[in-house]
This record gives structure tokens, sequence and C-alpha cells, in this order.
């Protein structure tokens, strides 16, 4: 008898950030293949429409939480009552980050490094890298506890493999000094999440795979000039859309990926290897 390798049937996943627009497409790929998605995110309307929506579309027993990633006792309280719901995680997506925006005003851009306050790069650091920390110790310590083990899937991007280019940032006639650019912290814990990711494969190497994906930038009505100069850094000339890495999802939380440890599976268009 075949099996489908891509199957997640009777699969219990978390998700953190499950309202934002990536986390919503993670939790409809899981959905999709028969995975009960555990939805996380600060704002709980969100996820409980999201759960609603996804039960009703694909008959799996998803639920909705609201939960602050960046606090232990709302993770271990969290984690806590998915035991006792489900009995058991299987899967974690972290998926939860803060994404600055290049600041428009630019009177004192506070993205640039000479001004970017530390309180928003702790906060920054705090949702991105220790929320992921947090959701692996108690959620990844749940999965290493099954018989059979299972995945966690870390959400780097594309900026976690290569800088920056400032330059699709530059506004003419600005001197340097008032040139917005993209904050320090996104790079920082999108290629801290691929440390984590090395750590965690050889923690638990025979009970919890651990992979990061590497997603280059979706386009979600940008500025068409913006989307122009990104795209001419891009061979395949265009950016994602919002539904294509529902694959690779699909691929790194089941079996199909069985082999795959420590690894980073980069979607960018070709991006990152210029």
């Amino acid at each position: 008898m075949n099996k489908d390798l891509f199957s997640l049937n009777g699969k219990v996943i978390v998700i953190t950030g499950a309202g934002g627009l990536l986390g919503q497409q993670h939790a409809e790929a899981v959905a999709s293949k028969g995975a009960s998605p555990i939805l996380l995110d600060i704002n709980l309307k969100s996820v409980e429409k999201l759960a609603l929506e996804l039960n009703k579309r694909f008959d799996v027993n998803a639920s909705g939480y609201a939960v602050d990633i960046t606090r232990e006792n709302n993770v271990q309280n969290n984690h806590d009552v998915i035991i006792d719901n489900y009995g058991k995680i299987d899967v974690l997506i972290n998926n939860a980050a803060n994404n600055p925006k290049v600041e428009q005003d630019t009177a004192m851009n506070f993205t640039r490094l000479e001004n970017f306050p530390v309180e928003t790069w702790d906060t920054d650091i705090s949702v991105g890298l220790t929320g992921a920390f947090l959701c692996s110790k108690h959620y990844g310590f749940a999965i290493s506890n099954n018989p059979s083990g299972g995945v966690i899937v870390n959400i780097s991007s594309d900026l976690g493999l290569i800088a920056p280019d400032q330059r699709i940032y530059q506004k003419p006639g600005l001197p340097l000094e008032k040139q917005p650019v993209k904050p320090v912290s996104y790079s920082v814990i999108k290629t801290g999440l691929i440390g984590l990711t090395r750590y965690l494969a050889t923690y638990w190497p025979e009970k919890v795979r651990c992979n990061a994906l590497c997603p280059g930038g979706v386009d979600t009505g940008l500025p068409k000039e913006f989307v122009n100069q990104i795209e001419n850094l891009i061979p395949m000339r265009r950016m994602a859309k919002s539904d294509e890495y529902k694959s690779a999802i699909q691929f790194l939380c089941s079996d199909a990926s069985n082999y795959m440890n420590g690894a980073c599976l980069v979607i960018d268009g070709g991006r990152s290897c210029l």
C-alpha cells in the first residue's frame, strides 16, 4: 500500500503568529492535509475566526488562542491547555515576528542604525527570537516526548542569508543621514532563527527534526515603484504570491522531508544566489 508522505492526518500543529498573512497560509496548508492547527496570536479574534473557517472547510479540529509568546508563563499555560485538549503536539511552526517598516517620516528616521531605538530592538528580538526560544522550549519538549517525535519549522527569510539591499529604499534628494533603510533587527532575528534551527536539529536528533524556511518577499499591494526595484533583484523578476509557500510547509511538516534536519529551504525566486 502506498503511503501519502505529505499526509498530516491526525497531527496537532502549533503555529505562532497565525493571524498574520503567512501564518494564515501556513494554517490552511496543514489543515488541507488533515492536521489540526493550533493557532496562536496576540489577537484572539483573528485566530478564532480563522479556526472556525478551517474547521468548516477541511473538517479538522483547529482552535485559536491568545498567547503572548514573549512571556514564558503564557507559553507554559497554553502548552498545558493544548496537552489537556489534544493529548500531544506533533509540530511547531515558529512564525511570529515583528516586521518593522521603513520609516516614511524623514525628519528623524528611526530605521537608521544610529537612530534605531533600543526599545524597538528589544521588542523585535523578544517576539522573533525569544518567542521562538520559549515556544521551542515548551512545545518542542512536548514534541520530543512523543513516541515518534515530530518537527519544528522556523520561518526565517532570504534576509537571514543575505543583507538587505538598502538601495531599494532610497528616496531621491535626501541626504544620507535621512535615507530610509530596512531596520537592523529584522535581519538579525532571521539570521538568529537559522542558528536556533541548527541548535535544535542536534538537540533531540532522534526525536525532533528542525528545519528553517527562508521565503522571499510577498507582494501585498506595496507601491509599484518599490515592487519594481525589488523585482529587479530577483532572477524570476517577480515577488512571491502569498500562497506559494504552502507546499513547502506541507513538505517540511510531513514525512516527505523525513531525512531533512538542520537545513534551510530557500524559496526566494533566486534572489539569494546572486
